[in-house]
């Protein structure tokens, strides 16, 4: 059951949908509008919107500005062995913003969805980095 939720703009959801669900393990729980999708990864939920003019979470601001995907914030996934993570997501032509960098805590690197939206992969190095320590 998911207890966080992050909403991503893309800019085709059903090309985001395969991303994450093929790519990165993620569920499909429900897609009832081109312009919007809710997927899940364990205690994450995460929602797919398309810009969108009319109504939901892609819709303008007041202001006129639009939702645009990108940016920096990002959530991260726990990987196992991030160097074959890595080499089977390049093998599905799937774009990475860095190398994989070693920190205190773990390696990680940036990947993109089709939209541009960026997803850490994470593998802990030490047993407090991990999520079930």
């Amino acid at each position: 059951m998911a207890t966080v939720q992050i909403r991503y703009i893309v800019n085709d959801v059903d090309k985001a949908i395969k991303f994450y669900t093929k790519l990165l393990g993620f569920k499909l729980e429900m897609h009832p509008a081109h312009s919007f999708a809710m997927l899940s990864l364990h205690d994450l939920r995460l929602v797919l919107s398309a810009p969108n003019p009319s109504a939901g979470g892609g819709q303008a601001m007041p202001d006129g500005t639009v939702q645009t995907p990108g940016g920096w914030n990002r959530f991260a996934i726990e990987v196992k062995d991030i160097s074959k993570k890595v080499d089977s997501l390049r093998k599905e032509g799937v774009h990475f913003r860095n190398d994989i960098v070693t920190g205190t805590g773990g390696k990680q690197i940036i990947v993109e969805d089709p939209s541009g939206n960026p997803v850490e992969l994470f593998e802990p190095l030490l047993r407090e980095a991990r999520l079930d320590h």
